[in-house]
């Protein structure tokens, strides 16, 4: 039994342990506790019945923006949990109190071109759209797309 939770500070060092494992895009600690002491209902993990962390979302706020807009940062899931719809649950719950808590009309992330299963996730059980192509995005020069959802009843495609 796995479980879906609001992360804590004393979770971050699983988080980061996590997108060690999973991605190729790494940051350091102080990029994790920033995100939680600025947006701590935007970051949930998923934990596994031995209090281990398998997976975690990362959210914030585009506070540049004049419409509040939510921003997926990282997502991540160790490969022994794939399959089991946890990250589709982790993104609900981001997508969820980034809307409730927030206000935010729109989320948007972005996908490394070559990741099919990311891709997939994105548009077919999200409902999340391409909005931009960019070129050389990543740190190791490999291409992404922008995506971008909109949130609640209020904001129509």
């Amino acid at each position: 039994m796995v479980c879906i939770r609001q992360a804590k500070v004393d979770d971050l060092l699983s988080i980061q342990s996590v997108n060690a494992i999973c991605l190729p895009e790494n940051y350091r600690l102080n990029f994790y506790m920033n995100h939680v002491l600025s947006w701590p209902q935007l970051l949930y993990v998923a934990e596994d019945y031995d209090k281990k962390i398998v997976g975690y979302v990362l959210g914030s706020l585009d506070e540049e923006s004049a419409v509040c807009h939510g921003q997926i940062a990282s997502l991540a899931v160790l490969r022994t949990h794939r399959k089991l719809g946890l990250a589709t649950k982790l993104m609900k719950s981001a997508e969820k109190a980034m809307q409730e808590v927030y206000g935010a009309r729109s989320v948007s992330l972005h996908v490394r071109k070559n990741n099919k299963a990311a891709f997939r996730l994105y548009t077919e059980k999200l409902g999340y759209k391409i909005k931009v192509f960019e070129a050389a995005y990543y740190r190791d020069r490999e291409d992404a797309y922008e995506m971008i959802k909109l949130l609640g009843p209020q904001c129509h495609q």
